[in-house]
């Protein structure tokens, strides 16, 4: 008897899962997933974001992140990130740290544990008339030096929306803070950042789906979180590997123009950056 293989001809070493469009700021001019306070966490079930992190080791990925919306809001995150530990995953937890409840400080120290977090001006003004929420600095600095005091393996992006946003300066006090890994990205025109817009894959920074790949709040399976609008497939009625050799997917990975230019990622995908250097590539971990 002959046996398919169904293992994607492209490995998927980085899966980003989306558990939830609810998060604590607006982000009025930014924010590619659109969320806020007012959404929900999907169609995706727990039992469902179970079944696809066992899939997803079996087909050899070796991180998995959490992302939302704000993924701390989901009420069952705890019990996601641990599933993923007990498969033998790398885990990265993308959040705002608007708040960090006492109980998931242990995970974030976990070794296998790391955290991304999004900043955007050393004034506090500034910084919460981007995420739309009044003492959004002053928590969220607060939890990086938090964060730092536990050893908490920690990447911080600088979003950079230009018109005098005090980007530079920001860098500065992040590191200042004892965060060493902090990088400048700018705002790509995705989500609430395309002003109305049409989304284009020329927003891209052209590394969606070269070993990466992001699962949306509904199933549905995207290049990369910022390549959302070319999502194809769904896990809730499918299995990974099925979506990941469907002639849609080679459509959807084929649809992103490749660049010769190192560009970085975009806002929100930059802490997801998985080169070895930090340095924005959104590269795949070697």
């Amino acid at each position: 008897m002959t046996v398919l293989d169904t293992r994607p001809t492209a490995p998927i070493d980085f899966l980003s899962l989306e558990i939830t469009s609810s998060c604590q700021l607006t982000c009025p001019g930014q924010c590619y997933a659109e969320a806020g306070p007012s959404q929900g966490h999907g169609s995706m079930t727990t039992t469902d974001w179970h079944r696809l992190i066992g899939e997803a080791a079996d087909l050899g990925t070796r991180t998995v992140q959490f992302i939302g919306g704000e993924p701390t809001l989901h009420p069952d995150f705890a019990e996601l990130v641990e599933h993923a530990l007990s498969v033998e995953l790398d885990v990265r937890v993308h959040s705002n740290f608007y708040k960090v409840r006492a109980r998931h400080w242990p995970l974030f120290e976990d070794p296998r544990v790391s955290v991304a977090t999004s900043y955007y001006s050393d004034d506090a003004a500034q910084h919460d008339a981007i995420t739309g929420r009044a003492g959004s600095h002053a928590a969220t600095r607060a939890s990086i030096v938090e964060a730092v005091r536990r050893g908490v393996r920690l990447r911080v992006a600088i979003v950079d929306h230009g018109d005098g946003q005090r980007a530079e300066q920001a860098r500065d006090e992040i590191q200042a803070l004892g965060v060493s890994a902090v990088t400048i990205d700018p705002v790509r025109a995705v989500g609430r950042a395309a002003g109305g817009l049409l989304p284009s894959t020329s927003s891209l920074c052209g590394r969606c789906a070269q070993g990466k790949a992001a699962v949306l709040p509904d199933g549905r399976v995207a290049p990369c979180e910022m390549g959302r609008f070319l999502g194809t497939g769904n896990v809730r009625e499918a299995s990974l590997a099925s979506v990941l050799t469907s002639p849609e997917w080679a459509q959807a990975r084929a649809s992103v123009p490749a660049r010769m230019s190192a560009d970085p990622c975009g806002p929100d995908c930059g802490p997801s950056d998985d080169s070895s250097s930090g340095g924005g590539t959104c590269q795949p971990m070697g």
